[in-house]
């Protein structure tokens, strides 16, 4: 159930509750913690999970007979756990209580979006009436990313005596959150020691497997009224235990506020004496949450989006997820952007091309994050380096998946949940992640105007990049065209050819033109670069005019395929068998995993023209029509509004979205268009996390970049905003489901900048400044300017 700014559910079902805990996730941009109750550890449908960013652990494991290694992102210790039960003067002690206890009555679960605060209600009623209301309250401190707090408060109804509650910080935890992995090695952290000190101050230190990360939590425990507690250290954590009287009159509290520290803070310190050293100063209870309201409140002004109906409440959702994972607190911190959040534990919580999809957003409203996201990037250089150069290749060529070090993290098998099988994966041949690292550069530099970006560490960047695939390309006298062999494009399904003994398939047109692109932009950037930078650059990357050379020969004649008057997929994609769509729906009804259906039946979906995700398509995502159509022209490839259409919809029935980030393209490619369909593919993309489309994918870890992308097909896609050099372009689409909308962004040095978006009409709001006049092109290539101080409406 969702009102205004309240995201909430008012029963309680143990199927629904792993998306419940990812759902109701609260963090921080630092660390977060999944909305689990608190009464319960892992187990059943319920699984606490707290997780750090940039906290990985490499372990071992045997699998099918195969020694495999992967780093995860760890699971640390559960600061959440508080169990308690009924002790009343007429009776004997009660059981302690869960939501899954026989008792409960009433469930009700409030997020505050405004606030980022979450709020927990139970009702317990045993046979004789005698009832207990339990309320918890929780935040993950949006001003003081090391600390979080959650209050409990009980209430007696029929009865008198006490509540016995124990306050657990409980580092007996594994990661073993997703079914598929629980093959796998789970144990991450060791060396646990524990203790007490004053005030009702715990502690908990330990540390990764590999590379030893030490991790410090201190927990201090308040309770009203006020009682020493029973002290119990365990083999990997503490026990406190309180009893608390209680009546029908008289309520009883407890508070844990926790202190996380680890030894990758800076400055350097010991994060053990670090944690216990914040515990003793932070506030109480209400002037934490009033802090933290506070800076949430400075987090919305800088990234707000009014939508109005059902989308909009979504969306909010959906950005402070994105909040909550990328923040102005994350700015300081060596991390990337994890595809599943800090929500869970899927994909290990590695680092793929998400940021494609989640860049554009914090570029217009938080530019430092982004900034950071990308040096991200360019400490892992090296690493990108070394595998180009242990492939043969010069340049850099990033993973497809990425954690702490840089290295690749693709798993080399993976199961098949239906066929029980494990098998191959080749998806590490997914080598356009490069390119889309380079596009996140070059549009971050576009958007913000931070040249200085460019010119430094975002040229060392996309230059390699473009490096290593004017390397790669290997040209073919045939064709009299560079190609590109051996890769696997966005879709994933095909990563061989049918009855190939070799892994990976030729030209994948996203790849192959987006490779392209990346080579322009390198020679673009060559000549705008100040001629002091270039002699530091060639130091380091030396580009002599025979390299050059080749970078724009490859950049004209990469070989993009067609058939049936289309853009091919690959080249070989329409010379393969067509599904019978309609019958494997029949048969299966969710088809989103057409691989697996089809490799369990002992059949391969390489055999058919059949997409998990967009690829093709992708392409209509990044660029616009006539950015698209110029860059197909420089190839040499005549691509037109009437082709590229007939490719659209070719393709739009050839794939089976398996992940949220297809119906989120194709809706936006729709959109562009104003098809028919697009909303229903909008609509599909903003609900794949609120109503776990695919099918208990949620309660794993939110899928981010969808959420993200969602956001910004309201405030570029439908409004065709870009921000660049020349100020503010806008050049509105009709979607008739979200006529209106109001939101803020960065537009150079102009921070503050509001649009407001309504049918046919468009006012933009530049806030005082020095900074001058704001230049704007609107639709037929019309150009203003708003002065700071100044609203202006427009007719569209």
């Amino acid at each position: 159930m969702t009102t205004g700014w309240t995201w909430g559910y008012d029963r309680y079902d143990p199927e629904r509750e792993p998306l419940v805990e990812a759902l109701c996730s609260l963090g921080n941009g630092r660390f977060a913690t999944r909305g689990s109750a608190p009464e319960c550890t892992a187990g059943g449908p319920h699984y606490p999970g707290t997780y750090l960013a940039g906290c990985y652990d490499r372990v071992a494991s045997v699998v099918a007979g195969e020694r495999v290694e992967n780093e995860d992102l760890v699971n640390l210790p559960n600061w959440t756990l508080l169990r308690y039960r009924c002790l009343p003067d007429d009776g004997p002690a009660g059981d302690w209580l869960t939501p899954d206890a026989g008792e409960l009555r009433h469930f009700d679960v409030r997020l505050d979006l405004r606030a980022g605060v979450l709020t927990r209600r139970l009702f317990f009623e045993d046979a004789r009436g005698r009832g207990l209301r339990v309320s918890h309250v929780r935040v993950v401190h949006m001003g003081d990313s090391g600390l979080a707090a959650q209050s409990t408060l009980f209430r007696a109804y029929g009865w008198s005596g006490s509540v016995e509650v124990q306050s657990v910080l409980d580092g007996a935890v594994t990661n073993a959150g997703v079914e598929r992995y629980r093959h796998l090695e789970g144990r991450h952290l060791i060396d646990h020691r524990a203790g007490f000190q004053p005030e009702g101050v715990a502690w908990l230190s330990c540390r990764t497997v590999d590379p030893g990360m030490r991790v410090a939590m201190a927990v201090r425990t308040v309770t009203h009224p006020v009682r020493r507690a029973r002290e119990a250290a365990t083999p990997a954590g503490t026990v406190q235990t309180y009893q608390l009287p209680i009546a029908s009159r008289r309520s009883a509290m407890v508070v844990k506020t926790l202190a996380l520290h680890t030894s990758t803070d800076r400055p350097a310190a010991d994060p053990l004496s670090t944690a216990v050293d914040a515990i003793a100063r932070a506030p109480a209870f209400p002037r934490l949450v009033s802090t933290h309201k506070a800076a949430w409140q400075r987090v919305w002004e800088q990234g707000e989006l009014h939508v109005p109906g059902e989308a909009g409440r979504i969306l909010r959702l959906h950005v402070f997820h994105l909040l909550q994972t990328l923040s102005p607190n994350t700015a300081g911190l060596d991390v990337g952007v994890p595809a599943r959040g800090l929500h869970g534990e899927a994909y290990r919580g590695h680092v793929f091309w998400d940021e494609l999809f989640v860049l554009p957003y914090l570029d217009l409203h938080f530019p430092e994050v982004a900034r950071a996201l990308l040096m991200y990037r360019h400490r892992r250089l090296p690493a990108a380096r070394s595998a180009a150069r242990l492939a043969g290749q010069q340049g850099a060529m990033y993973p497809w998946q990425s954690a702490s070090s840089g290295r690749e993290e693709t798993q080399t098998l993976h199961l098949n949940p239906r066929s029980g099988r494990w098998l191959v994966d080749h998806s590490r041949l997914q080598r356009h992640v490069g390119s889309a690292v380079a596009y996140n550069v070059w549009r971050y530099a576009q958007a913000t105007g931070d040249r200085g970006f460019l010119h430094s560490a975002g040229a060392e960047i996309l230059l390699e990049v473009a490096r290593y695939w004017a390397g790669a390309a290997r040209f073919d006298p045939e064709l009299g065209r560079y190609r590109i062999r051996g890769v696997v494009g966005p879709d994933e399904f095909h990563d061989t050819y049918p009855d190939a003994t070799t892994a990976g398939i030729d030209d994948n047109a996203y790849t192959n033109a987006t490779a392209a692109w990346v080579l322009a932009r390198g020679l673009d950037l060559l000549g705008e670069l100040p001629e002091t930078r270039r002699s530091e650059l060639s130091e380091q990357l030396p580009l002599d005019d025979g390299e050059l050379a080749r970078w724009e020969d490859v950049s004209r004649r990469l070989y993009v395929p067609f058939h049936q008057g289309v853009v091919s997929q690959f080249d070989g994609f329409g010379e393969l068998a067509e599904l019978d769509w309609e019958a494997y729906r029949a048969r299966y009804g969710d088809i989103r995993r057409l691989d697996r259906i089809l490799e369990a039946e002992g059949d391969t979906v390489n055999r058919y023209q059949a997409s998990k995700q967009a690829d093709t398509l992708m392409l209509g995502y990044l660029f616009r029509s006539e950015e698209l159509y110029g860059l197909f022209g420089r190839l040499g490839y005549a691509l037109d509004d009437e082709v590229w259409r007939a490719t659209v919809s070719y393709y739009l029935r050839r794939t089976s979205h398996g992940s949220t980030l297809s119906s989120l393209v194709h809706g936006w490619v729709l959109a562009r268009q104003m098809g028919a369909d697009a909303w229903r593919y909008c609509e599909e993309a903003l609900l794949a996390d609120a109503a776990d489309v695919q099918g208990g994918t949620t309660g794993e870890g939110i899928h981010l970049g969808a959420m993200a992308g969602t956001v910004d097909l309201v405030e570029r896609g439908i409004t065709g905003l870009e921000t660049g050099p020349e100020g503010l372009r806008v050049a509105p689409v009709p979607l008739a489901e979200i006529p209106r909308f109001t939101f803020t962004l960065c537009v150079g040095r102009h921070r503050g900048v509001r649009l407001r978006i309504l049918p046919g009409r468009l006012a933009i709001r530049v806030p005082a400044s020095p900074e001058g006049p704001l230049a704007v092109v609107l639709p037929g290539d019309r150009r203003v300017t708003v002065a700071p101080g100044q609203e202006r409406w427009f007719r569209l």
